[in-house]
């Protein structure tokens, strides 16, 4: 096994090895360098250390995607400090929960967010500013001093604490270690072939995994190059295409792509390799990105306390629609009985449980919720379903709150949703469990009309009849112009389970 490397450590290696290398190539046709960004990333650990960042002192980050933000997070890391990143979505009100739970030393906010943290000032953290231009007190003065000095991180300290969606109750403080952080990158870079001669196009946030720990490690630790965008723009990535070799992205990316007539094989002849991942690309997706372009969109399984579990292979087999792959090297998964925890046969669905130096340390402040996820032999239970195909593939079910149990049996939603995609009047669709007075639960679709359609409930349920048991059955098909995403694309369901709740109640079973 090579020796344990840092993060913030291979990309001062790369930094040292081709600092005229560029790193970052901007909108407008900007570029900073990998010496040009170690001296920002100095600068900006000096000003930390200043505001009195101790190694193991969270600094918290709610700032615009800039190319100062990644100097940010490597300067926590370079300081010990450990790294907050926090979605620029979120309100003043919401911010609060996170700097009472994780009780930042330094919070970094947008020069137009700084009104929201006065209160703050004094006894909560030092509140510092970055903006997208250089711009804010974190590098303020020419001749800013830099710190030289790189804290000797263990496999085991922490780096970063990334707090989950909450979808169900708060949010929870994941943290990563740099052991995490840097096995995870290493894997990714040797299972996807990526090296220094990448250019990848970066259009994802940097206060997720995907686009932080996944994209960004990935470009830092390779010394590779990255088109930096603000966010996705169908045209921009277009433009981009012929001068990149991977693209990164959600779902949506390649769904907005596919839309568009640019979209050619002579586009994307430069690209080697498509990924997708955060949210399941649908297969007629899948399948109409390859008879566009001649490529096979590779996707993947990670998570917020994991990282990257499985990938579909980047050669040596087929790229299976539907499914995530094979686990990383170093990582093993399993799926199990959901009640008696028992490892299930292929082909058997299941609750998914994963092991290895990806998985993170536990729940910041949150002992017993990080005992009660984590089986005795060392296995995360990630909470979501799923079984493995007869090539060893895991297929993603859904998530075990998304569940069904209907008159005592299960449900699972994928199976439904697979059957209405079908349906040529039907662009996409989301099942969800809804109180029934009878069954406990029943079953409720919601889909979203194809260009030009106009679902009929009654024909839809024909349609899937045959395909499944009486008791998966919808009892409701409800038409919505869009259903409600988050950030990285994934369907909230939550949302929609809040909207039509009350559907039967009342209702004689």
């Amino acid at each position: 096994m090579p020796p344990f490397t840092t993060l913030h450590r291979s990309f001062v290696e790369q930094a040292e090895r081709r600092p005229d290398k560029v790193l970052f190539e901007l909108p407008g046709g900007r570029r900073i360098r990998y010496d040009e960004t170690a001296r920002t990333v100095r600068r900006i650990a000096a000003r930390l250390v200043a505001d009195g960042v101790r190694p193991g002192d969270r600094v918290a980050a709610q700032v615009e995607k800039s190319p100062e933000a990644i100097a940010l997070y490597l300067a926590t890391l370079r300081v010990g400090g450990v790294y907050l990143p926090l979605n620029t979505a979120y309100t003043d009100a919401e911010m609060a929960y996170f700097l009472d739970d994780a009780r930042p030393g330094v919070l970094v906010r947008s020069p137009r967010r700084t009104a929201g943290s006065a209160h703050r000032e004094g006894a909560g953290p030092v509140v510092e500013t970055l903006g997208t231009e250089g711009d804010g007190t974190l590098l303020e003065g020419h001749g800013s001093p830099e710190h030289e000095e790189v804290f000797d991180a263990s496999a085991d300290d922490p780096a970063a604490i990334l707090y989950t969606s909450g979808t169900t109750g708060r949010s929870k403080g994941a943290m990563l270690s740099h052991g995490n952080l840097a096995s995870n990158c290493r894997a990714l870079l040797d299972a996807w072939q990526f090296t220094s001669d990448d250019v990848l196009i970066h259009a994802l946030p940097v206060f997720h995994v995907h686009g932080l720990f996944v994209a960004a490690n990935m470009v830092l630790a390779a010394g590779a190059s990255m088109h930096y965008l603000p966010g996705f723009d169908t045209e921009a990535v277009l433009d981009l295409l012929p001068r990149a070799t991977v693209l990164m992205g959600v779902p949506t990316f390649y769904t907005r792509m596919l839309a568009s007539e640019r979209l050619t094989p002579e586009v994307c002849a430069s690209v080697r390799l498509f990924v997708s991942g955060s949210a399941p690309l649908r297969a007629s997706d899948h399948q109409a990105f390859e008879a566009r372009t001649g490529h096979s969109v590779l996707e993947r399984y990670g998570m917020t306390e994991t990282g990257m579990n499985t990938t579909n292979p980047y050669e040596g087999g087929p790229r299976k629609p539907g499914t995530v792959g094979r686990p990383l090297p170093g990582v093993e998964v399993r799926v199990v009985d959901r009640e008696s925890g028992k490892a299930l046969p292929d082909g058997g669905t299941g609750g998914i449980e994963v092991r290895g130096p990806n998985v993170f340390t536990g729940y910041w402040q949150m002992p017993e919720k990080t005992a009660a996820e984590f089986r005795a032999d060392g296995f995360f239970i990630t909470g979501d379903l799923g079984r493995v195909d007869e090539d060893g593939y895991l297929c993603i079910v859904g998530r075990d709150k998304d569940l069904v149990i209907s008159g005592g049996y299960n449900v699972y939603p994928k199976e439904i949703e697979t059957l209405l995609d079908a349906h040529p009047a039907v662009l996409e669709s989301a099942v969800v469990g809804v109180e029934h007075p009878d069954f406990g639960e029943t079953v409720v679709a919601v889909v979203v009309p194809a260009a030009g359609r106009r679902p009929d409930p009654a024909e839809l349920l024909e349609f899937i009849a045959g395909d499944l048991a009486r008791y998966k059955h919808p009892r409701a098909v409800r038409v919505v112009a869009e259903l409600p995403r988050n950030v990285m694309g994934k369907v909230q369901k939550a949302e929609l389970r809040k909207r039509f709740g009350g559907l039967f109640t009342g209702v004689d079973g």
